[in-house]
Formats: structure tokens, sequence, C-alpha cells
């Protein structure tokens, strides 16, 4: 049943838009208004929850929204990627969590107050707010089951609307909103929620565990080292790390502290050893193929992490690399199909210099190994993602001819699409491998070389991406966001 569009609507929300030169008193202005929104909301849904009849109103909330206007063009930091607009015009974008983005919006107006030198207004959008996502993780509201209330849901509140969910920002797609304003952000505030919902769902974690340095692992030996490394860093005062949380949202701060099993795990568990800050490590555990990686990252992209490394296992091509090896991949090979409609396969994924290099420089710290001995233990190269688990087993010609004529080193099934991804969001991103198999040369793991693999490798494989991390955290966050990450006309925030 489509909603009763005649109905009166009744809102909380009036008053013209406020200007501000202070980033912190604007994001304290976002604050205010979205949880009055918020209120309003599961006010009336509690109310009509408990209605025996129909109402004879609509109600509905506004999302709050930033707006810049500037006249000319801005002389900035050539160095910056990010925190200017491309030209003279109006900027506007909606906002959803102001709490839980509150540093990072901090740090974006500042930036855009200091490059333009003209205030930021703080107001009401025009965007509804969908009921669910207001109520969502309310402990005072209860949720009745569907079909309890007597009026459908979306006769009286707006619900999501898949027209304000989309990706054509990030996508290039020239996007300009209803009226006439520009994007400012990278995401519109209902594709925020869409995903803060998904992330509660697939990881079975709150989206404010999630810390700025994001590890993917397609294996659970790398969780269960993950959190052995966490309690042997809660056990030292100097390790700066705070807190472990696993899927169920426990919260440990001691090496002994208990974290229940649940059940049954989510898709893709997650688990962060967190830092003052959020500048911890959030480990997911992604599973086997591009479909689950495509998912995690659609939706870690919207809390703008500063980085996301791969860390799994790979099928090694050459015959002069040994079980346990590592691979840099320098390239990708995009054979995973996932994102071809949103990123064409023409597109051409870079190395990022300072992830390359935090990288390496971890795996000598780890092996201690350093310059032409390196390259007894790690390769560089192409690395290829294809959507095929059993790839080998087709005739031989088609996929091993494309990969020699690619020069890849290495093959997995995630790699491609956690990088593709990262370039299409704007979040720098790695890969690190471990040769746990060479199809090609014969060589399997048998059941007792599989157990020594595990033991002796998974670890040091785990610390190097963990000290990697570690680097890439002391580094300033605009020497992280390479330009080569930014298209033509970007959006001033990061």
């Amino acid at each position: 049943m489509s909603a009763d569009l005649t109905l009166p609507i009744e809102t909380p929300q009036t008053g013209e838009p406020e200007f501000f030169t202070d980033a912190s008193e604007a994001v304290e202005k976002l604050c205010t208004l979205y949880d009055e929104a918020c209120d309003f909301l599961a006010q009336t849904f509690s109310e009509m929850a408990l209605s025996t009849t129909q109402p004879e109103t609509r109600f509905r909330a506004f999302y709050p929204e930033l707006r810049i206007r500037t006249t000319s063009h801005a002389s900035t930091d050539s160095r910056l990627s990010f925190g200017h607009v491309a030209g003279p015009g109006t900027y506007s974008t909606t906002i959803t969590r102001p709490d839980l983005f509150r540093n990072y919006l901090t740090q974006q107006i500042d930036l855009l107050l200091t490059n333009h030198g003209v205030p930021i207004s703080v107001g009401w959008s025009t965007t509804p707010m969908p009921v669910h996502f207001a109520v969502a993780g309310r402990s005072d509201i209860t949720i009745p089951q569907e079909g309890a209330m007597p009026f459908p849901l979306r006769d009286v509140f707006d619900v999501p609307d898949l027209s304000n969910t989309h990706d054509d920002i990030v996508n290039g797609l020239e996007y300009v909103h209803e009226d006439g304003s520009h994007p400012l952000a990278p995401f519109l505030a209902q594709r925020v929620d869409y995903s803060l919902a998904r992330l509660s769902h697939y990881t079975a974690t709150r989206a404010e565990h999630f810390q700025n340095h994001v590890l993917f692992t397609n294996y659970q030996f790398y969780v269960d080292e993950f959190e052995a490394f966490a309690r042997k860093a809660l056990g030292d005062p100097d390790s700066g790390y705070t807190s472990f949380i696993g899927p169920g949202n426990v919260e440990i701060t001691t090496p002994d502290g208990e974290i229940p099993i649940l059940p049954k795990l989510p898709q893709m568990p997650a688990y962060h050893l967190k830092r003052a800050g959020n500048a911890g490590i959030t480990l997911v555990n992604i599973g086997v193929g591009p479909s689950n990686a495509k998912t995690a990252t659609d939706h870690i992209a919207v809390l703008r992490p500063h980085a996301w490394l791969m860390v799994g296992h790979c099928a090694g091509l050459r015959n002069s690399q040994s079980l346990g090896d590592f691979v840099l991949a320098h390239a990708y090979l995009r054979e995973d199909k996932v994102l071809d409609a949103d990123l064409p396969i023409w597109v051409p994924i870079p190395p990022l210099a300072e992830i390359q290099v935090a990288l390496e420089n971890a795996v000598a710290d780890v092996t201690e190994l350093e310059g032409f001995e390196l390259k007894r233990i790690m390769r560089t190269g192409t690395v290829a993602s294809l959507d095929n688990r059993n790839w080998e087993l087709r005739e031989t010609q088609g996929p091993v001819q494309r990969l020699s004529q690619s020069r890849a080193v290495a093959l997995d099934m995630e790699s491609a699409t956690i990088a593709a991804n990262g370039f299409r969001f704007r979040v720098p991103y790695g890969t690190l491998l471990c040769v746990s198999d060479k199809p090609l040369h014969g060589e399997l793991k048998l059941p007792g070389m599989a157990s020594e693999f595990y033991t002796t490798q998974v670890s040091r494989h785990l610390l190097i991406g963990i000290r990697a991390m570690e680097r890439l955290r002391d580094m300033p966050l605009e020497r992280i966001h390479s330009r080569k990450l930014r298209a033509f006309d970007e959006t001033a925030f990061l």
C-alpha cells in the first residue's frame, strides 16, 4: 500500500540556518538538530505503536545539513588533496550521526573555513529522515513486530528511499542536488545510515567501535592471532591500546577479560583493538570471495577510515616462490566482476607509495631482512583476483594464459576488490599476501604441512600488517591520503 500523501504533516523543525566560523560550534549545532529530529521521531513512533487506529497525521523530521557558498577561487595548499571546493558556487551535504563523526566533521569543516574564509551554514535539509534510522539502537524504544500496528508504517512515517541511497557521487556521475548545489561530501546521510545499519548486521559490532586502520583477512587463523596480540597489548601499559571488542560488542580492558562466543557468528565478524581517537586497528574476517569483500568495503567506507589493507592467503604462481613467501601487490588483475558496473575494468588501480613503503618496512622489521635479502621471502608484482575459486580446474589455456600475460605473481579472490573499492571510495589501500599453495606447480598443502604453515606463518604475517598500520598511524592524514585517489572535480570532504 502506498503512503497517503494527503495527510497533514507534523514536524518540529522550523528556523533559519545559522552561520559559523568555528568548526566545533558548527558540529555542536549539527548534534543539536540531529538529536531533535531523532527524539521527535522516536517519541511519535512510540505513541503510534500503542495506537489502535489509523493516525490522521504524517510525522516527518529532516536531516540537518551543512552548506557553504564561495564566490571566488581559493588559493589552497597544493599538497592537500582535500579540504577545499573545486570552484565558486554553493556546496551542501546532509549529515547523520554527528556524534559518531564529530572528529571527522570538525577537521573537514575547519579546513573549509581556513581555505575559503567564508562561514559555513548549519540548518535543516529537505531530506526526510527514515524512522528506521532514527530509532535504531535506542534502548527506550520497543519495536513492534511487523504487522502489529493497525496501519502501514510508510503511511505515517518516512521510510528509507533508495533514490537517496546511492553512490553517484563517488562513482563520478556528476551528481548535483535538487536545489542546484554541488556535493560537499562523498556520501549523503541516508547512504551513511544505511551502511551503519548494515555494518552492525554483518559484523555484529557497532559502528562506533571501528578504528581508523582496518585489516581484512580471509581466514579465522588470523582472528585468533589478532586476539592473542590484543590481549598481550592490553597487558602492556605502554602499548597505547585501551580495549578489545569482538562480535557481540563485549569490551575487555585486561588481558584475561572474557569475550563470550556468540552461538552463531555473523557473516563477517569484526574485532577492534581500540586506541584513543579511533587510532587503533580493526580486523574483519571477510571469508573467501569478492562478494563479501565488496559488501564489507561498501559499508566501512562511510566511516572514512585512514587506510585498509588485505592480509590473507594466496596461490603463488611462480616456480621461484615458496610456501610462506609474501607478495606485496603493486598492481591488480581484476577478474572478480563484482565492481564492473561501478568502476570499469579499464580504470587502473595504482599502488600508493606511503602504503607500499609502510608494508615493505613492516616486513623488514618483523623478518629482520633488508634490501636485496628481503627478496628471498617477498615478491612485488601483480595480484590477480578471480571470482572462480576452482579456476585451476578449467582448461589452462584461458586463465593461465591471461595470468602469464599480466605478469601475475599471485592469485586470490579478494585483494583486487578491496583495492578497487578503496580507489573508488578514496580510501588508501594495500595488499600483502602469504603464499599458501602453488597449484600450477603441484605444491598443495598436505594436512601436516598445513598445520605447520599456519603455526609459523600466520602470526608473523598478521604482525606485519599490524606494524604497517602502526607506521601509518604515526603519519599525518594528509600524507597518507594520496592525490592519486582524487578525480578532476572532487568533494571538499575526504
